[in-house]
């Protein structure tokens, strides 16, 4: 019989993680801060803002704030809201991804020979 200290012990929380990266951190800063201007070019306050992206008002300021905990899905509301939902579809292009491709193409074969056709093989 297992108790819930010894599940929680089995998924990383947050503080056990330890800090994010400083390039990360800085990136969700500025994503923040750029969802945070689209919303009042808008002209929408925060309330009607996290109303309408189903979540609260401190999630909403949390989240212009480059908070790292904000839920993927969270974010993605947002961008529905601000009618830029088709920008998460480009955010890894993966026909751009020159570190993947680069990669691929380093493990392809020297060269291509034609298979040998042998009488085990069924083939005539």
């Amino acid at each position: 019989m297992t108790d819930a200290s010894d599940d929680s012990r089995s998924l990383p929380d947050a503080k056990s993680r330890g800090p994010l990266p400083t390039p990360v951190t800085r990136a969700l800063k500025k994503l923040g801060s750029d969802l945070a201007l689209a919303r009042r070019r808008r002209r929408l306050t925060q309330e009607s803002m996290a109303e309408r992206i189903q979540t609260s008002v401190a999630t909403l300021r949390r989240m212009e704030q480059g908070d790292g905990r904000i839920a993927i899905g969270t974010i993605a509301q947002a961008f529905l809201v601000l009618g830029e939902l088709e920008k998460i579809d480009r955010l890894l292009d993966t026909a751009a991804d020159d570190i993947g491709l680069t990669l691929m193409n380093q493990q392809l074969p020297q060269r291509v020979r034609k298979k040998r056709v042998t009488p085990e093989s069924g083939a005539l």
